[in-house]
């Protein structure tokens, strides 16, 4: 079974919190979010304690807590704070880990470093959550090809809103990546709504490698 999965997204503000705290409910494991932009109401990790439904101390504390709702990296640079990548160590579980990036692969943690640098250097398989609306073949396909020009493994695509068949299809085919599953937009959103979405979307199999 694979231990360790980043979810990414193609853009912000997809859903992939909402994503990852169904696929860690599902495994029945762990979720950390190493850096958070954005303090006021709530947080991604106070989201994923919401709806996961998991015990309490599976949310794992964010290494970097930044007030501002903007990039990384400039979030840090406001509140004075230098992201060091090398304090993103990923940490040892008895369990699976669903780790989430902030937006998308090419966000910037610091000047000098994105967060697709880091996927680069943990070799974790990836499941990237697209969109269905329009635009999202393009933001996808730029997206697969950037994560397969480092080697970085990607488990599939999870696709977030409602149901454009001919578009998933499109962006499968193209990609030459498998359609793990389609989360519609929920209401409303309760940790029991989501885990019934998410059992009946997604092949949990294809995620965790058939076992």
């Amino acid at each position: 079974m694979t231990e360790r999965i980043v979810v990414t997204g193609t853009d912000t503000g997809i859903g992939k919190t909402v994503f990852s705290a169904g696929l860690a409910g599902l495994l029945d494991g762990f979720y950390w979010k190493p850096v958070q932009s954005g303090l006021d109401g709530e947080t991604d990790s106070e989201a994923v304690a919401r709806l996961a439904g998991l015990p309490p101390g599976r949310v794992l504390p964010e290494v970097y807590r930044l007030r501002n709702p903007l990039s990384p990296h400039r979030s840090a640079e406001i509140d004075g704070v230098a992201i060091e990548a090398a304090k993103l160590s990923l940490p040892a579980l008895p369990g699976p880990l669903v780790i989430e990036g902030a937006g998308g692969l090419m966000v910037p943690v610091n000047r000098r470093t994105r967060f697709i640098d880091i996927f680069t250097q943990w070799r974790l398989p990836v499941i990237l959550c697209a969109r269905t609306t329009l635009g999202t073949i393009n933001h996808t396909l730029l997206s697969i090809e950037a994560l397969r020009a480092r080697s970085i493994p990607l488990i599939g695509i999870a696709f977030i809103g409602e149901e454009v068949a001919d578009t998933q299809r499109t962006i499968a085919e193209f990609g030459n990546v498998p359609q793990l599953g389609r989360l519609p937009h929920l209401n409303p959103l309760t940790d029991r709504t989501l885990r019934d979405a998410m059992t009946a979307g997604f092949n949990l199999s294809l995620i965790t490698g058939g076992e």
